[in-house]
């Protein structure tokens, strides 16, 4: 089935998604021990989905689920600088943003970005490779009745940008979280700017899913990101040491698509792709009409040295 059934059909629960259960002080599940994933269901009836829902995330990107669409529209953004905190959430680390910070458009939409924060390892996959980190923008529509995620997986490798800004304030929230045990410690980072995170998005990977955490809500827009980022290791490390064992690997395992298609957005400057046979000879794809292949290994782009998922 197509994303505009999935998006039809589905309703959101507004609050619950404005707070993604990450201002409760009483964090009840786990990623390990009797709280976790597998049990996350029977902990609250509120979580019931996180058992019972049929298009849960996150997913593994598999190559021969992916089906280009050239009706999906650019994720055009322009963030800027605003005031934002730097929290621990109790099951990870994010920065909440107290001002407009900017929107992206999907479906007739406007969702504007109100938090950001990190799991390690990356909770999804491409075509079974495991990356080091995963980066959730967050995006809500005014309403808070629905929601959209840009997603971007980590290897190891330079530092990433936008986590040196805050390296300084991530010593601060460990020290503040298990030295002085403030498990929901906060550190106010003034005007962040997120211009790091402003770049076009070439090609990302769309599919409708859920929250990864608790309640696990159904109708989530996942926009996974197709180009890699990179992170160092003392900045993998800075990302878990605020947390404590029960969080420090926070990626929920991968659930079943269930029939779900994965949508992928390719921009190319002739963008009626359906019409032509096109072959990329340094391995990006090949695509007759909507179908295609994509190698099973990462892409180096060699005149941006930018790495990609396929």
């Amino acid at each position: 089935m197509g994303l505009h059934f999935y998006i039809s059909i589905l309703s959101i629960a507004a609050l619950a998604l404005c707070t993604l259960a990450e201002e409760d002080s009483s964090v009840n599940f786990s990623y390990i021990g009797q709280n976790g994933p597998e049990k996350w269901g029977s902990l609250s009836p509120d979580y019931a989905a996180c058992s019972n829902g049929k298009i849960q995330s996150p997913v593994d990107l598999v190559y021969t689920d992916i089906v280009l669409n050239n009706q999906l529209k650019p994720l055009e953004r322009n963030y800027v600088p605003t005031n934002a905190t730097l929290v621990n959430n109790q099951f990870n680390i994010g920065v909440h943003f107290e001002g407009k910070v900017g929107d992206i458009y999907i479906n007739g939409k406007n969702y504007s970005l109100r938090q950001l924060h990190w799991h390690t390892p990356a909770e999804h996959r491409a075509h079974g490779r495991v990356h080091e980190a995963e980066l959730h923008l967050v995006h809500l529509t005014e309403d808070n009745n629905n929601i959209a995620v840009v997603a971007s997986l980590y290897n190891l490798g330079d530092p990433d940008p936008l986590i040196s800004k805050i390296e300084d304030k991530l010593y601060e929230l460990e020290n503040q979280s298990r030295g002085a045990g403030n498990k929901n410690a906060k550190i106010s980072l003034g005007i962040f700017d997120v211009k790091e995170i402003n770049q076009n998005i070439h090609r990302y990977y769309r599919y409708i899913g859920s929250l990864t955490t608790p309640p696990c809500t159904e109708g989530v827009i996942w926009n996974i990101v197709g180009k890699v980022r990179t992170l160092s290791k003392k900045q993998l490390e800075l990302l878990k040491k605020p947390l404590s064992v029960n969080f420090s690997h926070n990626a929920r395992p991968l659930q079943p698509l269930n029939g779900r298609q994965i949508e992928m957005y390719h921009y190319h400057p002739n963008r009626n792709l359906t019409s032509i046979f096109r072959i990329h000879l340094n391995k990006l794809f090949v695509f007759s009409n909507t179908r295609f292949t994509l190698p099973l290994t990462q892409r180096h782009h060699k005149s941006t040295n930018d790495i990609y998922l396929f």
